[in-house]
């Protein structure tokens, strides 16, 4: 049997397994218990977050045996073919490459034949934005009054190109990005299984750098396998992707509270030297200086996975600035975050951020000066 990839092997196949979507499961389960289902479904989300792996799974749970219901058995034969794309009731079709008013024509032709199987005819149109806007119009009567045993599913990262029209004929339902720590312990689930030694960190690594989508992590946990063999360190993954340590992020932070331009330019150098994402090392401090902001106002807020004793040394030394000072410092990190993303020379417009950003935190503002003379006219008094 020839090798399968991390991301197809543990895809879920029931409800219970779909992780960090909870409002959506729950939702759906419910529908199917009240037997309240509708005629169309949208889930619109970022890449990897599980809108074609959910499609598939409300698939199973309405054409399964003795169905509709949210507890099906994934290894009975029509749940099977539906995970494998085999299922002659099950249609999944790319919307990028079928989206003129000919497939669409196609698709209202074999609405009125009925299911060769299961109890419902399901059309999954991926990518659904792609469809033309003449496939769209051809597609809403159809969408608005199908037969009883059609049901149609969506999806889409770009729901705004949807028509209106479209997606008032729909229930909608939006995939959230997947929190770190979901995609940390579900890799060290998978290493476990494949009998990789993970380390803590390097899953928490790999989780920050996928960007709340679990294909990604688990791609990326395949390539490191075959990168490092039977053990992974956060020293491979930061080697292998680019990424930055969550240390580095904390020495440029504490570099710039303590108004040190050279020290964080030196790490800027260093970084950029060693093949490091700039874009990303940019991110990570915009994401540190939010976290700071936010502790000024809730003490009980953590540091977004840095060190404790690290994060303890940061929140006092940002005590000394007011929280408008932090918040120029993010403005000035966004626009530079807005530079970076088309100019060739990264490194120079992050060194430009990083200074100005030094001068926000150093600058002394009239504001201040007044409330320093009041302070002391009051004290005369």
């Amino acid at each position: 049997m020839s090798y399968q990839v991390f991301a197809r092997k543990y895809r879920p196949k029931t409800f219970d397994d779909v992780l960090g979507q909870d409002h959506v499961v729950r939702t759906l389960r419910n529908a199917i218990a009240q037997k309240r289902l509708a005629h169309a479904y949208l889930f619109v989300g970022p890449r990897g977050t599980g809108k074609t792996t959910t499609a598939r799974i409300l698939a199973k749970a309405l054409n399964c045996t003795d169905g509709p219901k949210a507890d099906f058995d994934p290894n009975e034969d029509v749940c099977v073919e539906i995970a494998e794309g085999r299922s002659l009731d099950v249609l999944e079709i790319d919307g990028a490459s079928n989206n003129s008013v000919d497939d669409v024509r196609n698709i209202r032709e074999s609405v009125r034949f009925a299911p060769a199987r299961g109890q419902f005819k399901i059309y999954y149109i991926d990518e659904v934005h792609m469809l033309s806007t003449a496939a769209f119009n051809a597609l809403l009567k159809t969408l608005e009054e199908p037969p009883e045993h059609v049901k149609f599913i969506f999806a889409t990262t770009e729901a705004h190109k949807v028509l209106p029209t479209i997606l008032s004929r729909c229930q909608r339902f939006d995939l959230r990005p997947i929190p770190t720590e979901i995609i940390a312990k579900h890799l060290l689930h998978i290493a476990k299984e494949e009998g990789v030694n993970l380390h803590e960190s390097a899953a928490w690594a790999i989780g920050k750098g996928a960007d709340g989508g679990m294909r990604d992590a688990q791609s990326m946990l395949d390539q490191l396998v075959a990168f490092c063999g039977e053990t992974i360190t956060e020293a491979n993954v930061l080697d292998v992707f680019g990424f930055t340590s969550r240390e580095t992020v904390a020495e440029v932070i504490g570099s710039l509270l303590a108004r040190d331009t050279p020290a964080a330019l030196t790490t800027v150098q260093r970084e950029a030297e060693a093949g490091r994402e700039l874009s990303q090392l940019l991110g990570e401090l915009i994401s540190s200086v939010r976290a700071l902001l936010v502790a000024k106002l809730d003490s009980t807020t953590g540091g977004d996975g840095i060190p404790t004793e690290t994060w303890t040394a940061l929140k006092a030394a940002a005590e000394s600035y007011p929280a408008e000072r932090l918040l120029s410092v993010i403005d000035v990190f966004a626009e530079t975050e807005g530079r970076m993303k088309w100019a060739s020379n990264k490194r120079l417009h992050l060194e430009i951020g990083m200074i100005k950003a030094a001068q926000t935190l150093g600058e002394v503002r009239l504001s201040d000066v007044i409330k320093v003379l009041a302070g002391a006219t009051d004290q005369l008094t």
